[in-house]
C-alpha cells in the first residue's frame, strides 16, 4: 500500500508527481529544487541559499511524515555543473551526522527542472 505525501511546507509539485510516496515504511522523496514554499519563487543567487533552499524543502518532507534527516538512508544529487560540487557539499553536509550519513550519489546533468543548479532526491525509512 502506498500513502501520497504532501505539505504545505514544501513546494507544490510542478508535474504530474507527488511531493513524496510512503510505501511498506520507506519514503521516496522527489526531487527537490530551489523553490519558496508557497510563493513558488525559485531563490537566485548564490549557490549555498539555493542548496540551503532545496535542504530545507526536503526537510519539510520529511517531517511532514515525523522522519527527519537520521531517517535517510540515500541521497541523489544532479548538479548542472560539477564544479559545484564543493559549495553544494558543504551546504548538503551540514544536514547529516558523518557517521550516519546516508548513501549517495552526485552526477552532473544538462538541464535541471526550470534550469536550475541542483536538485535533490531521497530515500528514508522509518
Amino acid at each position: 500500500m502506498k500513502k501520497i505525501i504532501n505539505t504545505p511546507n514544501a513546494p507544490a509539485p510542478i508535474g504530474p508527481y507527488n511531493q513524496a510516496v510512503l510505501s511498506n515504511n520507506v519514503l521516496y522523496v522527489s526531487g527537490q529544487i530551489p523553490l519558496e514554499p508557497g510563493s513558488m519563487k525559485l531563490i537566485e543567487g548564490n549557490l549555498e541559499d539555493e542548496t540551503t533552499r532545496v535542504m530545507e524543502n526536503l526537510k519539510a518532507v520529511l517531517e511532514a511524515v515525523h522522519m527527519t534527516f537520521e531517517n535517510v538512508v540515500k541521497t541523489s544529487i544532479f548538479l548542472s555543473d560539477m564544479n559545484n560540487f564543493n559549495a553544494v557539499n558543504k551546504i548538503y553536509g551540514t544536514y547529516f551526522k558523518e557517521e550516519t550519513a546516508p548513501a549517495r550519489e552526485t552526477v552532473e546533468v544538462a538541464n535541471l527542472p526550470k534550469f536550475v543548479r541542483v536538485e535533490i532526491s531521497m530515500i528514508a525509512t522509518l
